[in-house]
C-alpha cells in the first residue's frame, strides 16, 4: 500500500477491493488510520523509530549482560538500574546520527569497570552492528560496578555454597556509565568520552 498526500478518506472502493483480494477489513482500518496519522504529523514517524531502535538496542545491550553473567562476569544474576540501559542506548544512537552509516557501521564494544583491589576492565562482548556494512566507527561501552553493597552473608562468614570458588551470586550496576566514540576512517578526530 503506498500513502500519498491526497489521502483525505478512506475510499469504500479502495477498501472492498483489498477485501476481496483477502485482506482483513480490521487490519484495513489499521493501516490507513496509522497511514492518515503519518501524514497529518510526518515527523511523529521519526519519533516511532528512534524508540523502536532505542528499545532494540537497550535489547541488545540486557542480552549482553545476560550471556556475560555466567562466563565472563561469573554471576548468577546482574542488577541494572531501570533506566540504564535505556540511557545508554539513547546516547549510543545520538553518537550514530553524525557517522556516515548511522548505527549500522558501528562496533560496539562492551566492558565492565570491575571495584576490586586493582580498578579493571573487564571485556564482556564485542558486537558488530550489521556485518554487511563496513565499520566506520567504534564505540566503547563501559558499565561500572557498584561495589558499595553490603556483602552477602557467605563472603562474610567465608561459608561454601554451591557456588564454585570465584562464583558471585549477584553483581549491581551503577547507574553512570562511560562511553568513548573513535572514528575509525579519520586519523584527524580524535575520540569523544562522555560520562554519564
Amino acid at each position: 500500500m503506498v500513502a500519498t498526500s491526497t489521502l483525505t478518506s478512506k475510499n469504500s472502493d479502495c477498501i472492498s477491493d483489498f477485501i476481496d483480494r483477502g485482506y482483513d477489513p480490521s487490519c484495513i482500518d489499521n493501516e490507513l488510520d496509522f497511514w492518515e496519522r503519518s501524514l497529518a504529523e510526518p515527523y511523529l514517524s521519526v519519533e516511532v523509530c528512534e524508540e523502536r531502535a532505542c528499545q532494540q538496542l537497550a535489547q541488545l545491550l540486557e542480552g549482553c549482560l545476560a550471556r556475560a553473567k555466567a562466563s565472563t562476569l561469573r554471576c548468577a544474576q546482574v542488577l541494572v538500574p531501570e533506566t540504564l540501559t535505556r540511557r545508554v542506548a539513547r546516547d549510543m544512537l545520538r553518537l550514530a546520527a553524525s557517522e556516515p552509516c548511522g548505527l549500522r557501521g558501528c562496533v560496539l564494544d562492551v566492558r565492565l569497570e570491575l571495584e576490586e583491589q586493582q580498578r579493571r576492565c573487564e571485556r564482556l562482548e564485542r558486537l558488530v552492528c550489521d556485518a554487511s556494512v563496513v565499520p566506520t566507527f567504534e564505540l566503547t561501552l563501559v558499565f561500572k560496578q557498584d561495589g558499595g553493597g553490603w556483602p552477602s552473608l557467605r563472603d562474610f562468614l567465608r561459608i561454601g555454597t554451591c557456588f564454585p570458588p570465584g562464583f558471585r551470586r549477584a553483581l549491581k550496576l551503577r547507574p553512570g556509565f562511560r562511553l568513548v566514540k573513535k572514528k575509525l576512517y579519520s586519523s584527524a578526530a580524535g575520540p569523544v568520552v562522555e560520562e554519564c
